[in-house]
């Protein structure tokens, strides 16, 4: 029988109604991904006033007209954001309500294809314009796989399992490729990156107490030995280049593969605080589960249907033009491919950076953060460095701002929030490892501070001076370790540290209203 090429469309981009079937991981998948959603929306509620509200630390209308001014008309393409119309704070925080209305309904599988649509437009708004604090490759995760799911999604008001929409191969495989490329890029960058510490298998020795936000689990997981740590650098190294092949190989070696990641995100999870992006990689893994497997799961009264061998020619109503089923497929086809193109170009020149590859259409996609390249954890950090704000009104007696989340308290025992992401707290760890000049945002802060801004005060615990600022702002730079077990239980204490000396200029408000520095750091100190 000769093969029609025509039905090669129809094969790649249709429903899949083959058996074993995978509604079931798919029920599970969105219903996940709604509440990734809605805990990155929920975070950015508390925080988006005091990040880019006009008040702000870096204003998203100050940064759009500086894009308007550069690119003109092609500013709206360049930063993909609603807050063109309006960043006034009611918009910014109306606009992470509306993502969180739409993560929630997504949950509940109302309509899961507009929602997404809602979930993706808001959240791409914020990271459009979010500059210093949108630069996570968590976040490009968490929009690559949104937009992947748009065609991955059953359509409807209410299509619960979706059976007679059954997900399309291409659009499942790609979020299997995104998994994929997830451990697989990050292990390919540890290689390149020729990190002594990756070739010596000594990565793990400090991982656990210079991560951005350590857990109070991850205290105890440093007091293990080092053959421990050694074999959980061999481990993630074998997972990233060669076990996560199994991703490619039949059912059973993909089901096992899902408890070896399942397990292993978990303990991610318990020991850092990486926000949404273990919870992401975790819950694609139930991609790797068909409905055979995930009977065993549901009762037999919650089971999605069989999907019959003609259930892809059953998703058009009775009358329905034809031209519209076309468009549809033609539409995922196009936008998939080029998905999947970008993504494998990118993952070929890591590997081969000559590669004679077209980048333009990789490039066109850049703002849109939905073909994305990781690298996670490519050189290690080797020292744990925090940045403390102080005030004072005297220039005497200095006092230290309080930290919601962050290493500061070295009696304070490291708590876990995640998937609750603080963007604030994550970004004074990263400029830690870098000077004041690379991170001018730390200059804003101080500037805030010294006004008494109740938006970027609300970053923190608390307002240690009540509502009167200071007349006098400082950042101290600290060197932490965690403790040991004789002072853990001698003093109670889950960190020691040192101060190293000022990290930025000291600055001072003066009797007219202005701002004047009144001290420079000394040279800048190499802290990698």
């Amino acid at each position: 029988m000769d093969f029609d090429f025509r039905t090669i469309p129809q094969r790649l981009f249709g429903p899949d109604s083959l058996p074993p079937g995978f509604l079931a991981s798919r029920w599970l998948f969105l219903r996940a991904l709604g509440l990734i959603f809605f805990s990155a929306f929920y975070s950015l509620a508390f925080q988006i006033r005091g990040l880019i509200g006009p008040n702000g630390i870096l204003p998203a209308r100050d940064y759009l007209v500086q894009v308007a001014r550069v690119l003109g008309s092609a500013r709206f393409w360049y930063a993909p954001t609603v807050f063109w119309w309006s960043a006034s704070d009611r918009f910014l925080l109306g606009v992470c309500i509306a993502g969180m209305v739409a993560s929630l309904l997504l949950v509940l599988n109302l309509c899961p294809r507009g929602m997404l649509v809602i979930c993706l437009v808001a959240f791409l708004s914020f990271i459009a314009a979010a500059q210093d604090f949108a630069s996570y490759q968590s976040d490009g995760m968490l929009l690559e796989a949104g937009f992947i799911s748009l065609f991955f999604a059953p359509p409807g008001w209410r299509p619960r399992w979706g059976s007679s929409d059954p997900p399309s191969r291409a659009s499942r495989y790609l979020l299997i490729w995104l998994m994929f490329r997830i451990y697989f890029e990050s292990g390919i960058a540890k290689i390149l990156g020729r990190d002594p510490e990756w070739r010596d298998f000594t990565a793990m020795d400090q991982y656990y107490q210079n991560g951005p936000l350590p857990t109070w689990i991850a205290w105890y997981a440093h007091q293990l030995p080092h053959p421990f740590h050694s074999a959980t650098a061999i481990l993630v190294l074998a997972l990233e280049l060669v076990l996560i092949f199994a991703i490619f190989l039949p059912r059973r070696s993909r089901i096992v593969l899902f408890f070896v990641i399942t397990a292993w995100q978990a303990g991610i999870i318990l020991t850092s605080n990486y926000a949404f992006l273990n919870y992401l990689v975790l819950v694609l893994g139930f991609l790797l589960l068909d409905d055979k497997f995930l009977a065993r799961v549901f009762p037999q009264s919650l089971r999605p249907a069989t999907v019959s061998s003609t259930g892809a020619q059953e998703t058009m109503p009775p009358g329905a033009p034809i031209w519209r089923s076309h468009l549809r497929l033609w539409a995922q086809a196009f936008s998939l491919a080029w998905i999947f193109y970008a993504t494998s170009a990118l993952l070929l020149f890591m590997l081969f950076p000559a590669a004679p590859l077209p980048a333009a259409p990789i490039r066109a996609l850049e703002p849109f953060r939905i073909a994305n390249e990781f690298g996670l954890f490519a050189v290690m950090t080797r020292a744990r460095y925090e940045i403390e704000f102080q005030g004072s009104h005297d220039g005497q007696t200095w006092t230290p701002y309080p930290f919601r989340n962050k290493p500061q308290d070295v009696h304070a025992r490291p708590r876990i929030y995640a998937p609750y992401q603080p963007r604030f707290d994550w970004n004074l760890w990263f400029a830690s490892l870098g000077s004041w000049r690379q991170y001018p945002f730390v200059l804003q802060v101080e500037q805030r501070l010294l006004s008494g801004e109740p938006d970027v005060l609300a970053l923190f615990a608390r307002d240690p001076f009540a509502g009167h600022p200071p007349e006098r702002i400082r950042v101290v730079l600290w060197q932490y370790w965690f403790t040991g077990w004789s002072e853990r239980r001698a003093r109670s204490l889950w960190w020691r540290r040192e101060r190293i000396g000022l990290y930025a200029p000291t600055l001072e408000r003066t009797p007219d209203g202005k701002i004047a520095v009144l001290e420079f750091p000394d040279a800048p100190q190499n802290l990698q």
